[in-house]
């Protein structure tokens, strides 16, 4: 096995590890920093903070007891929720705040993998160009910028802890240092639930470059030492399971074969990405059946092909088959054969994996080089070339995630058939009271698209749901009711149905549409619903009440709101609720402005 390179003494060894480390974190908040200027967008933002009255409230004793015993956006990963709550309690809800959390957390994350990488390889130069890479590649940007993925650099704290404990423990074993091992592990489970794969991880360190692994015994003890572990992620993914259950898709609406071709393709997308991280974008449409054939052998091919090379080196050459295996293992959760979503893949799946391909990339042009005249110039000089040309692109990828608006027409201008886009899109313009900005064509391709995807998806309660606010925004009130009502039929406990039809039944200026009884039905089963006493519900309760002619009632219901809103310093629609407040004590309902 390649030898490290001789170490510098120890004073020089600490000043250039202090460096490394101001390095690190001046190029992840020149990158990530304007974020803290950014905006919460309508992508999950929404259901993991600012309308989940729970997160919002910030720490409370109900709320730690509602995190240890709910799923949080059909997910249990409460540490994660923890952490949202802490920012609620601190920022209340100005973004900036949760944006400076994540990019804190992302450059603790940063600095941990590197002080890991150089403890167990001994190599300072190497370990920070993998670390800088991982800290500022583009396809970092989702994980960082995305208040939402939150569990993506938490967990990668826990992870990085996790593998420094490891080390720790492999020096000197003992009880003690297991147990700190086993801790770290099972909070980066309560973080995000593909940490289930962490144990395999630990298992490829054995082999390289801790060299635990020499022999078959020896092979044996490391996978009996990790049985406890093995144990652990076996829990957090039945609880995965149990709690996504929502957000799967069944085999009837996307049948195992699309599944395993789409992960093939995949695969070889993301290597892709990672050495031309171009026309990025936060939702990539599901290919369904349509993949070309030919495309999806090729691909398999090639990773055949890969594989089989890093096993044949696996002597010699020992990084090439830990970072590819590294990259496969951290994968597998999140290739979608167990499908969760209609995404194809996402940038933020990489957040680890491709901590590996560039460990196998770095080592392998290390060795390679070591005859080379004038080596360490060559690759000093192409290292920083990397590295400045990944900063540059992620800055741009950065500034698409300002806002709702710019997000998803960027998403629009480098996908192609993207009705979520569409939707969002469509929805974050009516939002900010600029649907007049939206062309009929946009609003047109909109509603094409969302009728393609519920002739693909008929049960997709959410796809109901937006497509129904489409419909309305576009001005066919009563088609929109009607998506509402299949939603309704598909599960009558659904909120955001329940809501909107509520709202439209007692607040359109049509008095032909308005049924402000069934209003009230509606909107009081909403609010009785679990994390249903929102604000933004009970504004539609207090409209209800308002139209059915209870005024008495509204009054109290959107004062209700009022103290709710002020609680969560939710100042926006606060302004909102003052306003129609005063129709109430008017004894005026409420209409909306109909249309354009």
């Amino acid at each position: 096995m390649p030898t490290a390179p001789a170490q510098a003494s120890p004073r020089n060894d600490r000043l250039i590890t202090i460096a490394v480390c101001i390095f690190l974190t001046a190029i992840i908040w020149i990158v990530f920093g304007q974020t803290l200027s950014h905006d919460f967008v309508n992508f999950d933002d929404d259901r993991y903070v600012y309308e989940n009255t729970q997160v919002s409230r910030g720490l409370t004793l109900d709320g730690f007891k509602w995190v240890l015993t709910h799923s949080h956006a059909s997910l249990w990963h409460p540490l994660t929720t923890l952490s949202h709550m802490a920012d609620c309690q601190i920022y209340g809800l100005k973004p900036g705040g949760h944006h400076f959390t994540n990019v804190v957390l992302h450059n603790l994350g940063a600095i941990l993998l590197f002080l890991v990488f150089r403890g167990m390889t001994g190599s300072i130069w190497r370990s920070a160009f993998v670390t800088a890479i991982f800290a500022i590649h583009p396809l970092r940007v989702e994980s960082v910028a995305w208040i939402a993925e939150r569990k993506d650099v938490l967990s990668g704290v826990f992870f990085m802890l996790t593998l420094g404990a490891y080390l720790r423990y492999v020096r000197r074993p003992s009880v003690g240092r297991y147990v700190t091992m086993s801790i770290f592990l099972a909070c980066g489970l309560m973080s995000k639930a593909t940490f289930v794969a962490v144990p395999v991880v630990l298992l490829l360190l054995d082999y390289w470059p801790l060299q635990r692994a020499s022999d078959f015994p020896a092979s044996r003890r490391m996978i009996v030492e990790k049985i406890p572990l093995f144990m652990l992620s076996a829990a957090a993914s039945v609880a995965t399971i149990f709690t996504q259950t929502v957000t799967m898709a069944s085999l009837e609406q996307l049948p195992l074969l699309p599944r395993l071709k789409n992960a093939a393709v995949s695969l070889v997308a993301y290597l892709r990405q990672m050495f031309w991280p171009t026309d990025l974008a936060v939702f990539y449409p599901h290919p369904h059946d349509h993949l070309n054939i030919w495309v999806v052998l090729v691909t398999a091919m090639l990773i055949v092909a890969i594989t089989l090379i890093a096993i044949l080196a696996h002597q010699k050459y020992p990084y090439v088959f830990v970072g590819w295996f590294w990259y496969l293992v951290l994968l597998v959760p999140v290739l979608g054969i167990v499908q969760a979503g209609l995404q194809a893949r996402a940038d933020r799946f990489t957040y680890l994996p491709h901590i590996g391909i560039t460990m196998l990339l770095t080592w392998t042009c290390a060795d390679l080089t070591q005859r080379w005249r004038n080596r360490q110039i060559i690759l000093a000089s192409a290292a920083t070339c990397v590295i400045a040309a990944s900063m540059i692109l992620a800055c741009k990828q950065t500034s698409y995630w300002r806002d709702s608006i710019s997000l998803w027409e960027h998403a629009l201008a480098v996908t192609s058939d993207n009705q979520t886009a569409h939707q969002n899109l469509a929805a974050a313009l009516w939002t900010k009271g600029r649907i007049a900005e939206s062309n009929h064509h946009a609003r047109a391709a909109a509603i094409v698209h969302a009728r393609t995807t519920l002739k693909d998806f008929p049960f997709d309660v959410a796809m109901h749901n937006d497509f129904g606010v489409l419909l309305v925004q576009n001005g066919d009130v009563r088609a929109g009711i009607e998506q509402w009502e299949i939603s309704l039929q598909l599960n009558s406990d659904d909120g955001n149905a329940l809501n909107n039809l509520a709202w439209v039944l007692a607040t359109y200026p049509t008095d032909a549409i308005r049924d402000g009884k069934r209003a009230v039905e509606l909107a009081i089963k909403a609010t009785t619903l679990p994390g249903g006493e929102v604000p933004i519900v009970l504004r539609t309760l207090a409209a209800a009440y308002a139209e059915s002619g209870d005024f008495s009632r509204a009054i109290n219901t959107a004062q209700h709101a009022i103290d709710l809103a002020t609680a969560q310093n939710n100042t926006s629609l606060l302004a909102t609720l003052r306003h129609e407040i005063e129709l109430y004590q008017a004894r005026t309902p409420y209409r909306e402005s109909p249309p354009e």
